[in-house]
Parts: C-alpha cells; sequence; structure tokens
C-alpha cells in the first residue's frame, strides 16, 4: 500500500484545527483555549489527552503546543494534584455526568489524575523551541504535580506509584482490572453494563473519603501499582532533571527527580518483572499480587533507555514479535490476542480489550529506537502510518484488519517531531 503521508499530515491538522475549544468558563471566568478530542464525543480538556496534543502542535505551530500546556495548568491544585478532565463549560455537565463514570472533587475538575504525559511533553516543547521563558514558567506547578504522586500514591514508599480507580491510568475497561472490578468478559454484552455498575460501586465506597486521599488508599478496594502508568512516570522524572538545569533551578533539584526515575525503573524491574514470562505485570492491592493478564501495559518499561538490557531483549523478542500476542497486522493491541478477552471487534464495547491505539505505538516506537531496534520501530511506523491511511482520525483501530473504530475525528491521530523516514506513527487521543 503506497502511503500519503502527506495527505495523513494534512488531515491531523485539519482535525487540531476542527477540534479547538475557546471560551470563558464559569469557574473563576478563566479562559480557556486548548484541543479536545473530539467535538462530539469527548468535548472536554483530559490530562493526558492533552499533553499528547501538545506534542501534535508542535508541527502545526510551537505557540499553540505552549497554550495547550498553560490551559490544561490552569487546573493545577496548590498541593500538586492536576485532574484527569477538566469541564470547562458548565452547560455540558450533566451530559458529562450521564455518559462517563466520573466523580467531581470540584464542579469543573475531576477527583482523579492520569498518567503523567505531561512532563514528556513539555521536554519535547523545549526541545523544538528553546523557550526558557515558557520552561519557568510551566515547571513549578509541573513539578509539584510529580511531587503529588510521590506524597499521596506511594502509601508503602517503594517508589512506585498507585491507582485508585481503573479509569486513573486511562484504561478504564482493560481486562486486567476484571477481577478486581468483578466484571465478566464472556458474554461480550454483559461486560460494559457490568463495569458501569462496579464503577458506580467504586465511587460511592470512596465518597466518603474523598477529602482525605490518604485514606482511600488504606481502604484497598482498588489499589493498582500499574506497569503503564509508572514507565511514563519513570520517564518524566528522567527529564525534569535537565529541564531543571535549562531554567537554572538548583543541582539539588534536577538530581532530585533524576534520582527518583532511577529508584521507580529498579522497583520495576525488583517487584514487577517476571523472569519466567518474561514481562512486567501490575501489582494489585496491599498484598502486591501480580496481575497475569497480557496487555501491552506488560512491555512499556521498554520507553525507558536505561532497562536492563536482557529484559528488553525478552520483551521484543518473546511478545512485542510475537504474532500470537501483540505483532498483529496493525499493532500494537490494547490486549494480547493469546487473552480470553481480546476483543478486536469491540464486541464488548469498550476500548481496552483489544483494538489498537496510536499513542502505544508512538512511546514504543522511541522506546525500541533507545534500545536499538530501529527496524523494527521503522516497521511499526509503517504499519502504524497504513493503519491511519485506510481510516483516517480514530480513536483506535481494529489490529487485525484496522477497520474504523470509537471516536471520529479524533485529535489527534496525529504525527509527533522529530522522526526521520518513514514518517513517525501518529498518537491516537487517549481517556
Amino acid at each position: 500500500m503506497i502511503i500519503d503521508t502527506r495527505a495523513i499530515a494534512a488531515d491531523a491538522r485539519r482535525v487540531l484545527a476542527k477540534n479547538r475549544q475557546t471560551g470563558t468558563s464559569g469557574w473563576d471566568g478563566k479562559r480557556y483555549d486548548f484541543v479536545c478530542p473530539s467535538g462530539a464525543t469527548y468535548p472536554f480538556q483530559w490530562l493526558w489527552d492533552s499533553a499528547f496534543h501538545a506534542i501534535a502542535l508542535l508541527h502545526v505551530d510551537p505557540e499553540l503546543a505552549k497554550q495547550e500546556i498553560r490551559c490544561l495548568l490552569q487546573g493545577a491544585q496548590p498541593n500538586g494534584f492536576i485532574p484527569h478532565m477538566l469541564l470547562w463549560e458548565k452547560n455540558a455537565h450533566e451530559r458529562a455526568l450521564k455518559e462517563y463514570s466520573i466523580t467531581l472533587l470540584h464542579p469543573y475538575y475531576t477527583s482523579i489524575s492520569q498518567p503523567p504525559v505531561l512532563a514528556r511533553a513539555i521536554d519535547q516543547i523545549f526541545a523544538a523551541t528553546k523557550d526558557v521563558a515558557f520552561l519557568r514558567e510551566v515547571l513549578p506547578e509541573t513539578l509539584r504535580f510529580f511531587r503529588w504522586w510521590k506524597a499521596y500514591r506511594d502509601p508503602d514508599d517503594d517508589h512506585l506509584i498507585a491507582t485508585i480507580q481503573p479509569d486513573e491510568s486511562g484504561l478504564d475497561a482493560s481486562p486486567k482490572y476484571d477481577a478486581a472490578m468483578g466484571v465478566p468478559s464472556q458474554p461480550p454484552e454483559e461486560t460494559l453494563p457490568a463495569l458501569t455498575r462496579s464503577m458506580s460501586a467504586l465511587f460511592a465506597h470512596y465518597e466518603p473519603h474523598r477529602g482525605d486521599p490518604a485514606r482511600i488508599l488504606t481502604l484497598d478496594r482498588f489499589l493498582w501499582e500499574d506497569v503503564m502508568v509508572n514507565a511514563i512516570y519513570a520517564d518524566g522524572l528522567r527529564r525534569l532533571g535537565p529541564l531543571c538545569r535549562a531554567a537554572a533551578y538548583t543541582e539539588n533539584e534536577a538530581r532530585e527527580f533524576e534520582q527518583r526515575a532511577t529508584r521507580v525503573r529498579e522497583a520495576l524491574e525488583r517487584k514487577c518483572w517476571d523472569p519466567d514470562a518474561g514481562v512486567f505485570w501490575d501489582l494489585a492491592g496491599w498484598d502486591e499480587r501480580p496481575a497475569r493478564t497480557l496487555t501491552f501495559a506488560a512491555l512499556f518499561p521498554l520507553i525507558l533507555p536505561d532497562l536492563d538490557p536482557a529484559k528488553a531483549r525478552r520483551l521484543i523478542d518473546e511478545h512485542l514479535l510475537n504474532e500470537r500476542e501483540f505483532w498483529l497486522p496493525y499493532p500494537i493491541p490494547s490486549t494480547a490476542a493469546c487473552e480470553p478477552a481480546f476483543d478486536p471487534g469491540w464486541k464488548t464495547r469498550t476500548t481496552w480489550r483489544g483494538p489498537s491505539w496510536v499513542a502505544v505505538n508512538w512511546y514504543l516506537y522511541w522506546g525500541l529506537r533507545d534500545h536499538g531496534r530501529a527496524d523494527i520501530a521503522t516497521e511499526l511506523a509503517r504499519r502504524t502510518m497504513e493503519m491511519i491511511a485506510k481510516d483516517g482520525m480514530r480513536e483506535f483501530f481494529a489490529p487485525r484488519d484496522a477497520p474504523r473504530r470509537g471516536a471520529a475525528p479524533l485529535a489527534p491521530t496525529a504525527p509527533r517531531p522529530p522522526l526521520p523516514p518513514p514518517p513517525a506513527p501518529p498518537v491516537s487521543a487517549p481517556h
């Protein structure tokens, strides 16, 4: 198939422009100006979506990339917390509360966070623009955010941060949560209703304690040390060190984040690595039970360049390139094809049980290059671009035949800067 990369780039720019939301909210009269994932389906501002959007916007206008981050950081709280959703438009709140399984901590933002892709986005913006003034503007809230994760979500001080709801990882309906949430994978039509009921029960369990985040962790109702979340966290910590130096912070502050990055990576290797299976498993509950459902999260430490090379080789050769697991015609499936819960056709009407999501491909592309596997990275990029060329800006894709799935047009399934030929895999907006 001949891939028209110019057409893909033009479509990405069109969607980025179409999905821009601007106005003044009722939240202290704050001005908002950001790219929503989908005007029809996802009209609000999501934390990690905006980080990906900012990276994509560097292709369009670096000032728009900076604006995306500035708008997002208006939701930063004094203790460092940044919510996973900012509901800027009051007239859309009722619809959001009906359609999404969310709880609000404030009329304009939710009670949970999301994976801290923020540091990666700021790092890319600074690398492209060398704008020290912008860096000094956004670093204070960003550093507080990473300190919030340590202070509020590492209850046993083992350097791995925990999430308290399935959607806090962004992987709401992943089958790795089924046992903890009481969700069946069969029959498919029962999965989503069961998840909705289970989320409502979880919210009710938490409700008396929403003002005391530390108490929620001790309830052990859903305490999850997620490999993907921690890999993104470690990646962000590692990038904050050089950014602190560039912004003239003290050397001690820069080293704080770099040393924490090393400790998180070491904890992942020590506690989550399974030498028999050759993958990393999430840890569930205070007793840290390995959650042995094979999803792309098991591969995510590949994004860390200091990962043990032997472990990286096993992840790549035994799993990522395994055609019975992840190396399908249009990789990387969110759940391995060998899993009973694998749902490439979206029969469950939930996202994270089989379809491929382009943000994962983007992250793993760079990880493969860092670990000396540029050949595999190039092939992953080619297959991803072919997937997009067939069906355009979509939320996610079926990994065997890439038919259209999810919201469209999604902002963005758009190329990220900068990649050598062939073009970078685009990144689809997450939730």
